[in-house]
């Protein structure tokens, strides 16, 4: 499947309420723990979902047009989450993440992006140059790729707990992509 810009939007609108529906009032023994050592809880995705909209995906398509490949892009802090979310509720992290993401929709749409646009290439400082189009839908599959990872996240929480099922349940097979 080609990128679409209208395609993207309507993935990347929905992100906000699929995490709310998942995980806000839920105990914390849902969405403080882990897989483990050096892996993130639903909690420190949310926090590093947040981080992105505020440092990553807007800035870096706004930067793709206003300068092309003549800036690079300042390296994503992965751990950046970590201090800008302590003492937060899940709840207040999840709308956080509906109100910057909600604002970052609202900038690209005023973008007013045309397929040529999408053409446009910017600087990565580990990937170098990569399209506009590429960023977008990068965004779009790393929103799918956290939504994945939380539901793996927390179907570990049981991994003892289903017994023989979890040879059956593909979601406990799953090798973790948790790893900062």
């Amino acid at each position: 499947m080609e990128h679409n810009l209208a395609q993207t939007i309507a993935l990347l609108a929905r992100t906000p309420a699929a995490l709310n529906a998942l995980l806000r009032d839920l105990p914390e023994t849902w969405t403080l723990q882990n897989e483990g050592e050096d892996t993130w809880s639903a909690f420190d995705v949310v926090g590093h979902l947040i981080h992105g909209e505020r440092t990553d995906w807007m800035p870096r398509a706004k930067m793709v047009v206003q300068f092309g490949e003549t800036k690079t892009f300042e390296p994503f802090d992965r751990l950046g989450h970590v201090g800008e979310s302590q003492g937060k509720s899940v709840g207040q992290l999840i709308d956080e993440f509906a109100r910057l993401r909600s604002e970052n929709l609202d900038q690209l749409r005023a973008l007013n992006l045309r397929q040529e646009d999408l053409k446009r290439r910017g600087r990565h400082p580990a990937l170098g140059a990569v399209t506009l189009s590429e960023l977008l839908a990068a965004w779009a599959t790393h929103d799918l790729t956290h939504l994945h990872q939380i539901s793996r996240i927390m179907a570990h929480q049981y991994r003892e707990a289903v017994g023989p099922w979890s040879a059956y349940l593909g979601v406990l097979q799953c090798a973790g992509h948790s790893a900062p």
